[in-house]
């Protein structure tokens, strides 16, 4: 499991390096077997520097290529050969300075050196987006906007981020530590630092355009959910994206990216299905007749056995309960409204499924270990509030909530005496 230094920061205000962070995590129980450095762009864009073209002319022995000289700042004006069609004189360019790396997109890393093209010093090199990693365009240089001084870092410009990403061999016992604010909660307990409370007020309204309902209360005890309309599907904002990626997930778009975001924030697994195709507009918790035809996300198609609990239309599966969604209902570019769903499903069935059909994922993980039942309404308030705010929709239903038989928390007696003989240190009733 991964835990990413900066995304810990929305729930902890921590001043400690990562270093030490490693440290009380694995003190807590949550053992980090290893850190890894993120950084949003290869390299950082450590030696490269916004710079002012000063003058422009043609090489005197090519064509195609320019010879300008550049001002890097302090009083640094360099001499650099640039082959772009569109470099001219006055504008902000971003220059890769001798003794720096390039990581393009494609291709090897290069070194920029002091060199002589075609009978002309350069010393440098402008560049264009693709060479530096920062998209695909190779048609000109990048021509910036910008009232920043020559020679100020472009990570500052482009706002390259870097992150520590802890993986943590989490243990089976341990899945309250399974999110970024479990692992905040551990972090509170050993310092001085508060967890941070969000606030995630959401108005819901009294419409109710499907009907829930849970036949099978052994296996699903909690069930929740909202509709939300209205919705554009699109790439999430650079600010997710950038949460996803330092912790390996793929981006998707922002409904899935959503709740993939909040999966790993609060440990509550969230499913979104379009709302559309839900055409019974019934939603059943149960189990269907063994060797139903099921066809996944993934476009495999499978059995389904008898003890697996499924998220049904009225009659027909939608998705292994807790494992994985079925293609039939899954969110498309085209979907404008979704059933954002928000469950407790019980350790041993979700253990059953993803072993049977060989489905091993984020939300399977977590269900199999037990989440907390009373994290199925904060963690569908704040998804739904996200999703509303990326993509535009807003809340067109009630807070649907079938909880027939709330679970006890759990209860362990102690007494403070033994406490304080287990840390060996007299800590006084109070605290």
């Amino acid at each position: 499991m991964k835990i990413s230094y900066n995304w810990l920061k929305d729930h902890i205000n921590i001043t400690d390096t990562p270093d030490k962070i490693s440290d009380l995590l694995t003190r807590s129980g949550l053992e980090v077997e290893g850190v890894e450095e993120f950084e949003s762009i290869k390299g950082s864009l450590e030696g490269i520097v916004i710079g002012e073209v000063l003058t422009c002319e043609k090489h005197p022995g090519a064509d195609k290529l320019s010879k300008t000289t550049v001002d890097l700042g302090n009083d640094t004006i360099k001499p650099i050969v640039c082959g772009a069609p569109n470099v001219a004189t006055g504008q902000k360019v971003v220059v890769a300075t001798v003794g720096c790396t390039l990581y393009p997109g494609e291709g090897e890393p290069f070194k920029i050196k002091k060199a002589k093209i075609r009978g002309e010093v350069s010393e440098g090199m402008i560049c264009a987006e693709d060479e530096l990693g920062l998209g695909n365009s190779h048609e000109g240089i990048i021509l910036l906007d910008t009232d920043l001084a020559n020679g100020t870092p472009a990570s500052q410009y482009f706002n390259i981020s870097k992150d520590s990403i802890f993986e943590i061999g989490l243990t089976p016992n341990r899945v309250d530590g399974a999110s970024h604010l479990g692992a905040a909660r551990d972090l509170q307990a050993l310092t001085d630092s508060n967890v941070i409370k969000s606030n995630n007020d959401v108005t819901f309204t009294s419409d109710a355009p499907v009907e829930v309902s849970i036949e099978n209360l052994k296996d699903c005890q909690r069930y929740a959910g909202v509709c939300i309309s209205g919705i554009k599907v699109s790439p999430s904002p650079e600010w997710l994206q950038l949460k996803l990626k330092s912790i390996g997930l793929a981006p998707i778009n922002n409904v899935v990216d959503a709740t993939n975001y909040i999966l790993h924030d609060l440990g509550q697994p969230l499913h979104a299905f379009d709302l559309e195709k839900i055409t019974s507009k019934k939603i059943v918790i149960k189990n269907l007749a063994d060797k139903t035809k099921f066809t996944t996300l993934d476009d495999a198609k499978r059995e389904i056995s008898a003890a697996d609990l499924m998220v049904c239309d009225d009659s027909e599966p939608m998705c292994f309960a807790g494992v994985f969604g079925g293609s039939n209902s899954g969110v498309q570019d085209t979907t404008t409204s979704i059933f954002l769903e928000s469950a407790y499903f019980s350790p041993e069935a979700v253990r059953k499924t993803s072993q049977t059909h060989l489905l091993k994922t984020d939300s399977a993980f977590r269900f199999e270990r037990g989440t907390d039942p009373n994290m199925v309404i904060p963690a569908l308030k704040k998804a739904a509030q996200l999703i509303c705010e990326l993509t535009g929709g807003s809340i067109s239903s009630k807070c649907y909530d079938e909880y027939p038989t709330p679970i006890e928390n759990f209860k362990v007696e102690t007494s403070i005496s033994r406490i304080e003989q287990l840390i060996g240190k007299s800590i006084g009733e109070e605290t």
